[in-house]
């Protein structure tokens, strides 16, 4: 199985020893962050930091005056945590090692754009605004997406890209010192507290023969029982909020998140070299938001050339992709499928396990492996993660 590693620029740049050390894991490619939400990371071995603080979220290159001169929404250069042209330096550092280099390019999730620009956020049923979330039923937000995604895709040195956060974002995320856990919200209520009522998204309900007023109240009741601790366990979404509510939200945010998907790869694959691979992170289940996009696996792989899916809860999310490629429409055939794993064990990773792991991921139809995060990971992890891809890349 081809493997790759996720990494930030930083972890490269300052570190002589660090595209060697990757290449010693016996993966084949990186995947590295080009534009990139905030974040506070750990940097282990760098010589001369051991805590990076990316204080908003930017672009790792230097961004084309003229792609954005006048326009309203734009990205921003990172500040001192990934000056200049970040990317093309790591990038050059791994492919001198032997590595391909492939861009990772982070997109509806962006809590500067949100500060700045507060109409461009998702607004929940309360009014709460999530100013980390972009709304993408907003024109003005997916068109800045996808031009975002195509020029960052497509940085020089990167031979393919991996688009996250390709769909909705919605509350789950951990923002600023996060104090969100006093009621445990289930897969239900974190759905419908994700739900959009902002002036774009009340006129797609509309326009699908939904009241927004009366749907944002039908959300609020079936969020009471939830905040009063009578919420059925493990209650499903159409038994909260009902037959009528669930599919009017469910049809106007799958044909939203198809649209942007489609435009966005359109957009990256017009700026990008023959043979250039566009893959989503996604999850098969639709409702889903955040860094793995709820999709369609049937839809998603008529778009892409492929899907990165979360495994770190286990590889039975590979099963409904895995089906599209194998039995699909000839375009889906071959398509790529990528188990990702976490395999730094202070972030719930599991390093020790990953030959069995990804032993199952291929059984359920991923040909390629996806390692978060190499940059994240103490020497224990990369021990074993070598270990893994050694015995991997022998006989079963």
């Amino acid at each position: 199985m081809r493997a790759a590693v996720f990494l930030y620029p930083w972890d490269v740049i300052g570190d002589p020893g660090a595209p060697g050390r990757i290449a010693a894991l016996g993966v084949r490619q990186v995947t590295l962050a080009a534009a990139y939400h905030s974040t506070r990371a750990l940097t282990p071995r760098h010589p001369r930091h051991r805590i990076v603080t990316a204080g908003y979220a930017s672009v790792l290159y230097p961004p084309d005056p003229a792609r954005w001169s006048g326009r309203r929404l734009r990205p921003h250069p990172a500040g001192a945590w990934a000056p200049g042209d970040a990317f093309a330096e790591a990038a050059g550092a791994l492919a001198a090692a032997g590595l391909d280099v492939h861009s990772w390019v982070v997109l509806a999730h962006n809590s500067r754009l949100g500060a700045e620009h507060p109409d461009t956020s998702v607004v929940n049923a309360y009014g709460d605004r999530y100013p980390w979330a972009p709304c993408i039923a907003r024109t003005e937000v997916r068109a800045f997406l996808a031009d975002l995604a195509a020029e960052a895709a497509t940085r020089p040195g990167a031979h393919g890209t991996e688009l996250e956060s390709c769909g909705w974002y919605g509350l789950a995320h951990p923002h600023a010192h996060d104090k969100t856990a006093g009621v445990e919200l289930g897969d239900a209520a974190q759905y419908l507290m994700s739900l959009c009522f902002c002036s774009s998204c009340r006129a797609g309900y509309a326009e699908g023969g939904t009241d927004p007023d009366r749907l944002a109240r039908s959300v609020r009741a079936a969020l009471d029982p939830v905040w009063t601790g009578t919420a059925p366990p493990g209650a499903e979404i159409e038994r909260l909020l009902g037959a009528e509510g669930t599919a009017a939200t469910l049809d106007f945010r799958t044909r939203t998140a198809r649209a942007f998907q489609e435009e966005t790869v359109a957009a990256v694959r017009a700026g990008a070299p023959g043979g250039f691979p566009v893959l989503l992170h996604a999850d098969p289940v639709a409702h889903r938001c955040g860094a793995n996009a709820g999709v369609d696996p049937a839809h998603v792989l008529s778009v892409a050339d492929g899907v990165v899916v979360p495994c770190a809860g286990g590889p039975d999310a590979l099963r409904p992709f895995a089906e599209r490629s194998t039995r699909g429409a000839r375009s889906t055939r071959g398509a790529v499928i990528a188990a990702n794993l976490t395999v730094v064990a202070g972030m719930g990773g599991r390093p020790a396990t990953l030959e069995a792991d990804a032993r199952r991921a291929a059984e359920l139809g991923a040909g390629e492996l996806r390692l978060y995060h190499a940059g994240l990971a103490s020497d224990d992890d990369l021990r074993l993660v070598r270990t893994a891809l050694s015995r991997l890349s022998g006989p079963s």
